[in-house]
């Protein structure tokens, strides 16, 4: 009984469509702000903090707060710059001037229909 039930699962994992790909959505870089996402040890008892660049991205529904996984050299984000993204759990990916960018979600509110 217990292999008939698992071959009767995998057919029905085999048979069912694959996931589709997840259809980019449009959004705004609204605004940048840098916030605190670490600290650098410089010795036994002192720390220096690091700063990442928090964006804030505008959609037709939504505001998504996104930040730097890690803190690092990397370039700044013009406002009102219109970009094409896709989410992938906590994580939002999309490229700008031909150049790849992935962001952590830190934080979503939806937007009041008007």
């Amino acid at each position: 009984m217990g292999q008939k039930a698992l071959a009767v699962a995998i057919l029905g994992l085999l048979a069912s469509p694959g996931v589709p790909a997840q259809k980019p959505g449009a959004g705004t870089i609204i605004s940048m702000s840098s916030v605190e996402c670490g600290s650098k040890k410089e010795n036994k008892k002192t720390s220096t903090p690091l700063l990442c660049q928090q964006y804030v991205v505008r959609t037709s529904t939504a505001e998504y707060q996104i930040r730097q996984p890690k803190p690092s050299k990397q370039d700044i984000l013009p406002a009102n710059t219109p970009i094409q993204f896709t989410l992938d759990k906590d994580l939002m990916k999309f490229k700008l001037n031909g150049k790849k960018y992935e962001f952590r979600v830190v934080g979503s509110s939806a937007l009041q229909s008007q």
